[in-house]
């Protein structure tokens, strides 16, 4: 079903993407804004709002489309735990999609996480490696972040089992930690790595973007879904059938 979509960010990286393909992927019509526009201008026209822009901006957004009953997907990441919880109360009413990573690859990625990390025990010691381009403004990734929580909730850790880098005589590694390391530099789309090194073997779990347009497909994608369903809190996991 064709849609008509309120752009939110349409200047930034993902939002010049998402303009460069909408021609293919069933979308009748943009509404773009950005920094200073006014998307109240256009939300009784949307069938659908899609967010790539800064946590700042996503609340007010999904305020603005809880009042109108439009469906919203949202992509920023970056948002503070108070965000959070402040977007999830105002989307009470409306079909939300939100997800730190739009890519059919990672999600994928996120379901055999969870799969390899229910299964491998502690004496295998997981590792999280993200890179991306010099001008992400956050660390770890969103994508980072939802990896670490697939890692926690199979293994019943806690936040404060994440290592952030090491430096200096950091002692033996416990087995209830987490490594995360975020490599920043160059023009990296983005490029995520899990190791579980145990003794004598080591399993690798990566994903690697070359194209950003896998970002914008997979959010376009999901913007179609959430257009049929009821009011809710939804990923990609239920966008691919996965969970």
């Amino acid at each position: 079903m064709p849609l008509k979509i309120l752009l939110n960010g349409s200047q930034g990286r993902m939002g010049r993407t998402i303009n460069a393909i909408v021609g293919q992927q069933g979308v009748d019509e943009v509404f773009p804004v950005d920094m200073g526009d006014d998307p109240a201008i256009y939300i009784g026209d949307c069938s659908v709002v899609i967010d790539f822009s800064l946590p700042s901006a996503t609340l007010p957004l999904v305020k603005l489309a809880s009042e109108a009953n439009k469906p919203a997907v949202i992509g920023t990441t970056g948002h503070t735990p108070e965000e959070r919880r402040e977007v999830l109360s105002a989307a009470a009413d409306i079909p939300l999609v939100w997800a730190n990573n739009y890519s059919v690859g990672v999600n994928l990625l996120f379901h055999l996480l969870d799969k390899a990390a229910s299964i491998l025990d502690s004496s295998y010691n997981p590792e999280v490696v993200e890179i991306h381009h010099r001008h992400k403004v956050d660390a770890p990734s969103g994508t980072a972040v939802r990896l670490l929580e697939i890692i926690r909730d199979a293994r019943g850790l806690q936040p404060d089992s994440e290592q952030h880098g090491r430096r200096g005589i950091t002692g033996e590694r416990p087995d209830d930690q987490i490594g995360v390391h975020a490599l920043r530099g160059g023009d990296s789309v983005g490029e995520h790595t899990i190791y579980f090194a145990g003794e004598g073997e080591r399993i690798e779990l990566t994903h690697r973007a070359s194209d950003r347009g896998i970002f914008a497909r997979g959010a376009l994608r999901a913007a179609h879904w959430a257009t049929s369903q009821p009011a809710g809190v939804y990923d990609m996991q239920d966008v691919l059938g996965l969970r």
